[in-house]
């Protein structure tokens, strides 16, 4: 299993080969025991940061990977970025078979170099080098060595003692070298003080581990579990900036000085804010229009070029050609508030659904986006310009229920996004089915998805798409082994709470299955639970669950004459500190009406408490596949 983290931006250039005759890494010199239960073996992995100047850094990275089987093929693949500001040193790679013999040795003319391109970015000059060692026959080594050097000192690449529970380590070591005026900060978790060598100039941190073996991975654990540390400058200059973050509030007078004289907006323009804003009285309603006004006026595209990755485009040129990144759309809304007599902040924040703690006593750069907020006496207005169609307020899995640096007039303050709590994020479902003798039906199903379930599955994006698309979404989101699409309809309530509300009607094929006399009906339509966490005896972790929701079905079944239930289950309860189940069923005259509830809550659990989480999920999978029984009079 492989956890997702933050991968370290690095550049590389010319290609130096080295002769090597002599076998090395064969894979018989690895204990048996570092590679039981492995796909792959770190023989080697020292990487070495040095702070050269407050303007200039070097990254030298080596590292030496047995490849046991298809499954760690993934690291025989390497890709460095680079820039104007960052160039490569050297770069050289190297393929060993199981006995250590060398097989290959890369060429400049296998090195593909390609744009750093995301799909968005209109303008960057960030590239790519990628290397591919792989091979057919396992076990092999793959050998990689580069040097990077960076024209600035803003970031140093955090270490982790290690990242994958799959993979065993011989060797690794972490440096990070710099003069003593320039001696940064670190922040450790779950790993020891380094080793410190001092002389007159310079200082050396030093981090190692030797014949590592990881435990897995435990299901529901928090990434704090991690032994790493994390390292920041203090005093820094990027492309002739120079700032401090020596604290949020410091870091924050950075961003200020990017931004400075970047908000001023054409007359025009202040003439349009005045027209938008006309009647309209109070804070949040001259925020809701400029906010749709930004909308419907530009579209995100990213920018990321040198100090363009920090610093915004201005607003005048957004103004211009309707088009910025997050940070140039964000500045834009900001000038657009001033103007309305509206104090809106540019927000620094990390975006993505899984959140990365900030700490508050440690600063450093841990943000990737940018959005706005405004003050609103006890509440706070929140906006993602980069969105044609995100509901105003809405922040979502994105950027929701997490810390993030507000640039105010004096400098960065430490806020937190809005969380939605478990009872706004529901999926409230109701569908009327028709059912003949012989199994098949036909169905009409409303569903309603608030709060953060209205991305369930990437909904949001599609609310607004081409029927196309929609059906397109129904047809991979629809777990019944048969059925076909009739009339459909999205309809987007865009509210602070959104709701996407989705009709469909489906013809269902042999939904019940007829054996003989008997019809056996699943009365569970569209919602059945089919995931168990695996089971772990000797947990060791607290359990943590972010996610929270509330499910509720509500499902009429039109039975023909013909047809009467020979079994009818009871009602079903179910509940635990986890979460509730609830479903029942009744039969009347033709007319079975299924329930079904179900909560889940978030927090933290004892480790002692794992068991019940698994029987939970066993019993939830168990009432929502329940069969019911029919008996044809015929």
């Amino acid at each position: 299993m492989r956890l997702i983290l933050l991968l370290l931006s690095v550049s590389c250039s010319v290609f130096h080969a080295k002769a090597e005759d002599n076998p090395k890494y064969p894979v018989s010199a690895i204990p048996e025991n570092m590679k039981e239960g492995m796909y792959a073996v770190i023989r080697e992995d020292y990487s070495r940061f040095e702070i050269l100047a407050i303007n200039k850094s070097r990254h030298y990275v080596h590292q030496v990977i047995t490849i046991l089987n298809e499954k760690g093929k993934s690291y025989a693949f390497s890709s460095i970025r680079y820039d104007k500001l960052e160039k490569i040193i050297s770069i050289a790679a190297y393929v060993y078979d199981a006995q250590g013999s060398l097989i290959k040795k890369l060429k400049n003319s296998e090195i593909a170099d390609r744009s750093a391109y995301d799909g968005f970015s209109l303008f960057t000059d960030n590239r790519l080098k990628q290397i591919d060692l792989t091979q057919s026959t396992y076990p092999y080594t793959v050998e990689f060595e580069y040097e990077t050097e960076m024209k600035y000192l803003y970031s140093i690449p955090a270490y982790f003692q290690y990242t994958d529970d799959e993979v065993s380590i011989q060797k690794k070591e972490f440096e990070v070298i710099y003069p003593i005026a320039l001696k940064p900060r670190y922040k450790l978790n779950l790993i020891p003080e380094p080793k410190k060598e001092t002389n007159r100039e310079n200082e050396k941190l030093k981090w190692q581990i030797e014949n590592f073996k990881p435990e897995k991975f435990e299901p529901f654990t928090s990434d704090k579990l991690l032994p790493k540390v994390v390292l920041a400058p203090t005093k820094f200059e990027y492309d002739g900036y120079r700032g401090s973050m020596e604290s949020w509030n410091d870091l924050g007078k950075w961003q200020i000085l990017l931004n400075e004289g970047r908000g001023i907006l054409p007359e025009e323009t202040k003439q349009k804010v005045r027209e938008i804003i006309k009647g309209l009285t109070s804070v949040e309603s001259k925020t809701k229009a400029l906010y749709e006004y930004l909308q419907n006026k530009t579209r995100y595209v990213s920018i990321q070029r040198g100090i363009g990755g920090f610093q915004p485009f201005e607003a005048s040129l957004v103004d211009k050609t309707s088009y910025g990144d997050c940070k140039a759309l964000s500045n834009y809304m900001v000038a657009l508030l001033k103007e309305a007599g509206v104090n809106g902040h540019y927000t620094l924040i990390y975006g993505g659904e899984k959140d990365r703690p900030v700490p508050s006593n440690f600063t450093i750069d841990y943000f990737n986006h940018i959005i706005v907020n405004v003050p609103n006496g006890k509440d706070t207005l929140w906006m993602e310009c980069t969105s044609q169609t995100k509901p105003f307020g809405y922040m979502g899995n994105f950027t929701g229920d997490r810390w993030a640096l507000m640039i105010t007039e004096d400098g960065g303050k430490l806020v937190r996004t809005p969380s939605l709590k478990t009872e706004k994020n529901t999926q409230l479902q109701k569908a009327t089915v028709f059912l003949d003798k012989i199994g098949n039906a036909k169905a009409k199903v409303t569903t309603a998805y608030s709060g953060l379930q209205y991305e369930n599955n990437g909904l949001d994006f599609l609310i607004n798409s081409q029927p196309d698309d929609q059906k397109k979404w129904l047809q991979e989101n629809i777990s019944i082994p048969s059925f076909e699409i009739g009339t459909f309809t999205f309809v987007n309530k865009k509210e602070r709470v959104p709701t996407a509300i989705v009709n469909v009607e489906l013809v269902l094929s042999r939904y019940a299955s007829v054996s003989g006399k008997r019809v056996f009906l699943m009365p569970n339509l569209l919602n059945r639970s089919t995931y168990i966490p695996q089971k772990n005896e000797n947990r060791k972790n607290a359990i943590v669950r972010k996610g929270s929701f509330i499910d509720f079905d509500s499902i009429y079944y039109h039975i023909p004459e013909e047809i009467y239930p020979e079994f009818i289950p009871q009602p079903i309860k179910i509940s635990t500190q986890y979460g509730e189940y609830e479903s029942s069923f009744k039969f009347d005259h033709g007319k079975l009406l299924y329930t079904r509830r179900l909560r889940m809550n978030p927090g933290e659990f004892p480790a002692s408490s794992y068991s019940e989480l698994v029987d939970f999920y066993k019993s939830i999978n168990k009432a929502d596949n329940i069969k019911l029984v029919f008996l044809n009079k015929t």
